[in-house]
């Protein structure tokens, strides 16, 4: 899962970072390198910040030209954002995926949050019971 980050030069130099698909926030880098790694940081917020508040996620987008830059999040958020994206397109609310999984409640939640530590099997099953399947991708590194 990716999306475009919008590189603009800063007047003192570096880069300012946008994410156009979100429409808000923004984040800085001195080098390309610093600016890759809050571009990743700047989307991982405001992927979180949807999740929090329960909104859909902005499809990734793909625009061209020399300024954008594509932002690949790690596997484990994607994998999460992919989750999340899947439970709100299946209609059903939180507590009966909780009871699909035979969990609290409160731990469906964990599930989407970025910052606790989720076994791949945990999940596996929510995808399961969300009538989804998980495949595996392995490439070549760019």
């Amino acid at each position: 899962m990716e999306y475009a980050a919008l590189f603009e030069p800063a007047e003192e130099g570096g880069f300012v970072i946008t994410l156009p698909a979100f429409g808000w926030g923004v984040s800085q880098g001195d080098t390309e390198q610093e600016a890759r790694e809050m571009a990743v940081a700047l989307l991982q917020t405001l992927i979180q910040e949807h999740i929090r508040k329960g909104e859909p996620l902005p499809l990734p987008d793909r625009p061209r030209g020399k300024k954008y830059r594509m932002i690949e999040l790690p596997a484990k958020v994607a994998l999460k954002t992919e989750l999340y994206i899947a439970f709100k397109a299946s209609g059903i609310t939180k507590t009966a995926l909780a009871q699909k999984l035979g969990i609290p409640k409160t731990n469906v939640d964990r599930l989407f949050d970025f910052k606790n530590h989720t076994r791949l099997e945990q999940i596996e099953a929510a995808f399961h019971a969300l009538g989804k399947g998980l495949t595996i991708d392995v490439r070549d590194a760019a």
